[in-house]
């Protein structure tokens, strides 16, 4: 666990994570979030740089099917780098049946994709990710972009090319990324370029003429 916590969540449900992570590690990352304020609250094995305090983005639980179990999952992710995951959540209820805790296990799907075909298989998504839990996040659609665009490309993010920056930039505009307040740095980081790179590239990207043709190399 990063942080140590006297909230009571965390110290109910710790040796549930620590044994899902020890048992998963160094290949699954598990996640408690606040579903009251909306914050992680503990972080085992930590892969997609959230950290305890961060705000957890999950969306309006109340939205959720009631009648649908508190399960979900395995669904599929993308990490910034192409690395896919299959992650599960589960809604974690207070005594009264409302919504207190989510826990979330990211699993890195890498090993097993080259692997043999039955583990593949075995760990392959079966069920649509829960939409109300993400819609919030625009961190998911982020890394949707990116890491969709690494994987298209075959290229990680510290090797593409001014031209693929500005496509997934003008992408990241499209889906309203680069609308959200401190997206840039989340942007730079997932890109592997300085802050500055990313505000130059911005810069082209509004000196375009309007009717200028985009490349695609999707």
């Amino acid at each position: 666990m990063t942080v140590e916590t006297p909230d009571p969540r965390v110290q109910a449900w710790s040796p549930v994570c620590q044994a899902v992570a020890l048992l998963l590690g160094p290949y699954a990352e598990v996640v408690l979030h606040d579903a009251v304020r909306d914050e992680v609250l503990a972080v085992w094995n930590p892969m997609s740089g959230r950290a305890p305090g961060d705000p957890s983005l999950l969306g309006e639980l109340d939205r959720l099917d009631p009648a649908a179990p508190d399960v979900y999952g395995p669904y599929g992710k993308l990490l910034p780098d192409g690395r896919r995951l299959s992650s599960v959540s589960a809604v974690l209820r207070d005594p009264d049946g409302r919504p207190s805790a989510v826990l979330c296990v990211n699993l890195d799907r890498g090993p097993l994709e080259h692997a043999a075909t039955l583990l593949a298989g075995f760990a392959a998504p079966t069920s649509p990710r829960p939409e109300p839990l993400f819609e919030a996040d625009w961190t998911e659609r982020m890394n949707d972009v990116v890491g969709g665009y690494v994987r298209a490309t075959g290229r990680p993010p510290e090797r593409l090319t001014r031209e693929d920056r500005l496509a997934v930039l003008r992408e990241l505009d499209q889906a309203g990324v680069l609308a959200v307040r401190r997206a840039v740095p989340a942007v730079a980081t997932a890109l592997k370029v300085s802050r500055s790179t990313v505000y130059t590239l911005l810069a082209e990207l509004k000196a375009e003429p309007l009717d200028a043709p985009q490349r695609n190399d999707r």
